[in-house]
This record gives structure tokens, sequence and C-alpha cells, in this order.
């Protein structure tokens, strides 16, 4: 998965169709899902797949409303058309059904 460098990259990718997924590597929970994203990330290659460290990017989470992680937005022609954010654990099964919609 790769990652933002700044803001500026962020907001490019928002162009696109992107999932942004807001994690920080502290996160348990992030490093249980993180073995099987690369089977998302093929089964959704339509989609751009972006790691937002929300330490790094804490004003950019605010802005987001990202109040746990990890979470997931999607963005596609510069409008956010989904967001699956919360502080609960969220499965590869999870994540996959919430992706589906698009």
């Amino acid at each position: 998965m790769k990652t933002i460098q700044n803001e500026a990259d962020y907001k490019k990718l928002t162009q696109e169709k992107t999932v942004f997924m807001f994690t920080a590597g502290w996160c348990p929970d992030c490093r249980v899902i993180e073995p099987d994203l690369p089977k998302l990330e093929e089964k959704y290659a339509n989609f751009n797949f972006i790691s937002v460290d929300r330490d790094a990017f804490i004003d950019l989470a605010i802005e987001e409303g990202v109040m746990g992680i990890p979470s997931f937005i999607v963005y596609e022609d510069g409008k956010r058309v989904g967001d699956y954010i919360g502080k609960e654990r969220k499965s590869i099964a999870q994540i996959d059904d919430f992706l589906s919609q698009f």
C-alpha cells in the first residue's frame, strides 16, 4: 500500500478513485488486518489504496472526522463517496463488504 507524503498528495488523490486507510504504527487492530490487505487491493484493483498515518497527519484526520483507527474513506472525482470510520476492530470481511458498495 502506498503512503502520502503531505496533504497535497492527499488532495490530489481525492480526484481519483481512492481508498484511504487511516492507521498508525502503534495500532494493534491495524496490524491484525495488514497481512490480508494486499488481497483487497488485488480484488479492487480499480482503486488506489493509500495509507495515511493518523499521527503524522492529525489535522487531516480531524478534518475528515476520523475518530478511531483503522478507518477507511473512499473518494472518487473529488467527492467523498463513503467511509467506514469507528474505533471498533474491523475484519477483512467487513472491509470487503464496505468496499463492495463501490
